[in-house]
Order: C-alpha cells, then structure tokens, then sequence
C-alpha cells in the first residue's frame, strides 16, 4: 500500500481547476504531464528491514502502484473525503462498500429506486450473510427514523434513482441516520461529484460507476468509493483485505477522463436538456422524467442540493403497443440500445420497474424508456426521436393495464 496520504496540501481550487491538476505530479515522472501507466505485481526492497518494516512507498502490487494511487489522490481531493479506493466495476464498489460497514445480524435500509444488481447484492448476497434489508420507499424523507431498528447498521441512497429519477431529500436522511449513529451510503453515479458533493452534507461512503461519466468513452470497468474519516479505514482494510484491484491501464483511462469530465458533464447537461424539453412537447409523451425541469416532482430538491444535470433521463410514453414501442427503439440510428450509459454515444433502453420494486408501487401510465444524451448534435438526436416516435401505434382499452 502507499506510504503517503491521500489528498494534497494545495490551496482549494475550483472544480474545474481540481479536475486538470489534482493526482498529478509531473516532476516525480522526469516532467511527463500524465501519470504513466505502470504495471507490476512484485516490488523489491533494499533490506531485509524494509522489507519486513514495509518502509517503501509500495509492498505489492497488489497494495497500490503509481497509475492507481495518483486516481485515488485526484478523487479524493475531488470528493473531499479522507481517501478513495478503487474496484474493478461500479457493482463491485457497492458490494466492497457496503461489507465495509456490514456484519452478521445487521438491518440495512436499501433505497427502492437501486440499480437492479445492487438490490441482487441485498436479496442474494448479504442474505447469505445473515444481514437483512428492508427496501424503503425513496421520498421517506427524514420519516425514515421511522423504519430504524436498533440493530439498523446503514442507510443506501440513490439520487435520482437511475431509471424512475426520484430525488431523494439526503440531508434529511442524513440528519436523521447521523442522530442514530447509522452510516449513510450514496451512489452517486448521475451526479458525480462535480454536481453533487455527497460528504459535504454528511453522506459518509460516495459511490461511483466509474465506468459512466469518469471513464466516458465506453472502453473501461471501475468502480469508485469514497469515505470520510468515520469510515475510510474500515473500507480500506476490507478493500485490501478481500484483495481487489483494479487494473493500471483502466486506472489510466479513468484518470483521462477526468481531465475532461466537467465539459462533458456541460455538453451531456445542455444537449439532455434540449431533447427533454422537446420531448415534453410531444403529443406522443405523457411526461419526462427528469429532476432539473421545473415541472419534475424532484426539482426543488435538485435545485437546492445539485449544481448540474447529467444526460440520462427517461421518457413516460402515452400507452402504445408493444410491439410499435419495439418499432421505435429499432428504427432509431444515433440511439444505441444498451444497458449502460455515460459514453460519448447516446443510448436508449425500454424499462418496468414494476417487475422489482417491492416498497413503492410503479404505474407511470404508459411504456417507459430511458435515454442517454450523448455528445452528437442534440438536434441530430430529435431528428431521430421524430421519425422513431411515427412509428407508435396507441393501444386499444384491452391492451391497457397489461
């Protein structure tokens, strides 16, 4: 593991600043600008007293290298927690995250808006364990002491949720977990922490699929956790402990797309919009889903707690058939139809939650599609929506409810 602390001494700089020069120390590599990519599994020491001392800045690959620690500095300072530990995948941050804080016995409280997988991780995984979750409803609020138990261990967000875009108010769950001495865990992947800094309203553990918007050119896996001096040291032993790591080559790409990642949030922020509100317009949608229109449900949280939008949002249709809403996502051109999101490529993708949620009732009114607003012209991606939408053909009464 690296011998030095995470973070830097720098004055505090503006994001964007913090994005171009955080992680990265020219000087230590002969000038170079980035941070070069180092591979290697074993590290030798001078002595057999460094060796048995671990007094080298490395022990093992495995523990850290360059490529990996300077990623970990850089969003450490970015976050603003005590430090960052890496995963090879977005899923794979929430399992490390929340063994960190969980054991045999304990009570989770689990956002019912999660990412499908992560609600996998709960209903599989920890149930093995004997931790048991209680999904709860997103717009709980702070009525969430409510649902505390005294073995109650952490409380899950998700903000907005990644397909319906609830928003959930954090700082009143947070005020409410921190009176009870409950960890507070966040993913944060829509966001990121450019737009939403989850520690500086007391979320302890902020998750990223790093694979989205950090990465943000569809080529790499990363998992991203960030935590506060409460619980930094017991997600770095578990981390280490359970022996995840992640590749120096994607740790490199990560660390590329960070230097780019607040005018690619701008571009996917402007463009989404654009299409959104066109889209509001549609005699075909019944309604868009998306917290930073003025009309969502979820703004005035938004809008106090967030500084940006994303590109993904999703679409609530008038009722239409099956097979017509399969007629518009294959006739659409610039719209790939895949499961993730945050590339340079927009993306659309047909949804129900109905068939998971278990706290909350899902019954938008009509087929329900979710889109990623790439980089492209957005008036490109209307373009394409237009002549996708003809192909809708309304349901008759039968068809309804189904």
């Amino acid at each position: 593991m690296s011998k030095q602390p995470q973070g830097t001494n720098r004055p505090a700089y503006a994001p964007d600043t913090t994005l171009v020069n955080a992680g990265r120390d020219p000087q230590r590599f002969d000038g170079f600008v980035n941070v070069p990519v180092v591979r290697g599994s074993t590290v030798l020491s001078p002595t057999v007293h460094d060796l048995e001392h671990h007094t080298g800045r490395y022990t093992y690959g495995r523990r850290g290298n360059p490529s990996v620690e300077a990623l970990e500095a850089a969003l450490a300072e970015l976050e603003g927690g005590a430090g960052v530990v890496l995963t090879p995948s977005g899923l794979s941050a929430v399992s490390i995250a929340l063994l960190s804080v969980l054991e045999a016995g304990d009570h989770l409280l689990m956002v019912d808006t999660a990412y499908q997988p992560t609600r996998r991780i709960c209903n599989e995984v920890l149930r093995r364990l004997n931790i048991e979750t209680t999904f709860y409803d997103p717009l709980v609020g702070g009525g969430i002491a409510a649902l505390f138990r005294p073995n109650t261990r952490a409380v899950f967000m998700e903000s907005p949720g990644s397909q319906s875009f609830e928003m959930q108010d954090v700082p009143a769950i947070v005020a409410a977990a921190a009176k009870a001495g409950i960890v507070t865990l966040i993913d944060n992947t829509w966001a990121t922490p450019l737009y939403f800094r989850p520690h500086e309203v007391g979320v302890d553990i902020s998750i990223q699929a790093g694979t989205k918007y950090l990465g943000g050119h569809s080529d790499l896996n990363l998992g991203t956790i960030s935590a506060n001096e409460r619980c930094y040291r017991r997600l770095r032993t578990t981390h280490g402990d359970l022996g995840i790591t992640v590749a120096p080559e994607d740790a490199f790409l990560a660390a590329r797309g960070l230097r780019t990642l607040s005018v690619r949030l701008a571009r996917h922020q402007q463009s989404a919009l654009t299409v959104a509100r066109w889209l509001a317009g549609r005699p075909e949608v019944q309604r868009v889903l998306h917290p930073a229109l003025p009309d969502d449900p979820g703004h005035a949280i938004w809008s106090r707690d967030f500084t940006g939008a994303s590109g993904l949002f999703s679409v609530v249709l008038n009722p239409a058939t099956k097979p017509s809403v399969d007629a518009f996502l294959d006739s659409l051109a610039l719209f790939g139809l895949g499961y993730s999101w945050g590339g340079f490529e927009s993306l659309a993708i047909p949804f129900d939650c109905s068939t998971y949620r278990s706290a909350t009732h899902w019954a938008p009114g009509g087929p329900t599609v979710r889109l990623h607003i790439g980089l492209e012209d957005p008036a490109d991606l209307i373009a394409d929506l237009e002549q996708g939408l003809r192909h809708l053909a309304p349901a008759e009464a039968s068809d309804l409810g189904k």
